[in-house]
């Protein structure tokens, strides 16, 4: 029973599970910092079998916890999460006489890539008592944890965003009971996983995972149905300026999106010839806060081009502005290296130091939306499902 149920539904929501499940081992994770005997107790009378408490309490907490937990007959585990010296607090935590350590990644540490495996590692080798992973996991992690050193796999969010959450449970079973049969993925370079996820998400799922920023205003593709992802080579111009645009193509490398302020939506900067010379280096698209000319060729040529507006006229090669210098495109700012991602809803700039965690949020984003038009295919609708009444601000 995670912690947001428990808030959101109370002592009543280990009630329900244990009457439907009563032979059922059912834990809740309370997340205990303090009150430690009123909460197990509380806890122990709805149902639960095992009560998790917070490892970073303080010893007379957990102390006070365990003996409650001994009168009401369950079991407590000791939640790692967050703290700074997990080996050193789970050795201390076995001495105080808890019956279970959780080595738990909590989602925003999962957002920047950590999870709980090489920690599972070290405290297997230090405590007798049995470890408990948590965090991020999924069926191959789930089989590294195992390896690892843990005899309990806490899944949650795989599990209950995906759109068959039976054959998502059977996976994450199978890996627990054969780790060995599970084949352990490579991970790539920071990079390449970045640009992989954010292949995978939306404009909109990214935009959520921001909380509704980094969207560049009035900036739309040329180009339909064509997804753009890469890092930005910013162009500081003036009204139908082409010279620094051009450069730019030189500048940029494979992967690259050119990002130009133009100044203007009536003189363009860009055409046919320069979205074409774009192609020899491998950029991945263009995003022009002012016009674009050549509708046509660009449309056949089909690299993502996103501008203000389409113009016949051009400017000239004056040479004026400068080349990845911090740039304003689309009301957003740019830096040089920000990843940018297009498709037809628009433009997203994402800071380059946020990129992995925003990109893991978007999908999870994603994955929550996935779910939700699967459900409602089945017949519910979005009001229902998100029981808007119950939880729009009051």
């Amino acid at each position: 029973m995670g912690t947001p149920l428990i808030k959101s539904e109370g002592m009543d929501a280990i009630r329900v599970i244990k009457k439907n499940f009563p032979n059922r081992t059912v834990l809740a994770d309370m997340k205990t910092m303090d009150t430690g005997a009123i909460e197990v107790e509380m806890a122990a009378k709805a149902g639960a079998d095992v009560v998790i408490i917070l490892g970073g309490a303080d010893d007379a907490t957990i102390l006070d916890a365990i003996r409650s937990a001994h009168k009401y007959g369950v079991r407590i585990m000791a939640d790692l999460i967050a703290i700074s010296e997990p080996v050193k607090r789970a050795k201390e935590l076995e001495a105080l006489g808890v019956d279970y350590i959780n080595v738990h990644i909590g989602i925003d540490q999962q957002m920047m890539g950590m999870d709980p495996i090489h920690t599972l590692e070290e405290i297997s080798e230090e405590v007798s008592i049995q470890i408990a992973a948590a965090g991020g996991l999924d069926a191959e992690l789930s089989a590294r944890a195992v390896q690892a050193g843990a005899g309990i796999v806490i899944v949650g969010g795989h599990i209950a965003r995906s759109d068959n959450v039976t054959a998502a449970a059977k996976l994450v079973r199978q890996s627990v009971d054969a780790p060995e049969s599970v084949v352990i993925r490579e991970k790539g370079n920071l990079d390449e996983e970045i640009r992989e996820l954010l292949r995978t998400v939306s404009t909109p799922n990214i935009s959520d995972a921001i909380h509704r920023k980094g969207a560049m205003k009035g900036i739309r593709p040329l180009v339909k149905g064509k997804k753009m992802v890469g890092t930005a080579v910013t162009v500081q111009t003036f009204a139908g300026d082409w010279a620094k645009p051009v450069e730019a193509i030189d500048v940029a490398k494979a992967g690259d999106v050119l990002v130009i302020y133009n100044g203007s939506s009536d003189v363009a900067p860009w055409g046919g010839l320069a979205t074409y010379s774009c192609l020899n280096k491998g950029i991945a698209g263009v995003v022009i806060d002012g016009a674009a000319r050549d509708f046509e060729d660009i449309d056949e040529i089909k690299l993502p081009v996103f501008a203000k507006n389409v113009v016949p006229n051009a400017g000239d090669p004056k040479g004026f502005g400068e080349i990845n210098a911090e740039i304003t495109c689309g009301n957003q700012t740019v830096k040089p290296g920000d990843y940018i991602v297009g498709d037809d809803n628009g433009v997203v700039v994402i800071p380059k130091e946020r990129a992995y965690e925003i990109a893991r949020r978007a999908k999870e984003v994603n994955k929550t939306e996935q779910r939700l038009y699967d459900e409602i295919k089945r017949g519910g609708t979005l009001s229902e499902l998100l029981e808007i009444k119950k939880w729009e601000k009051r």
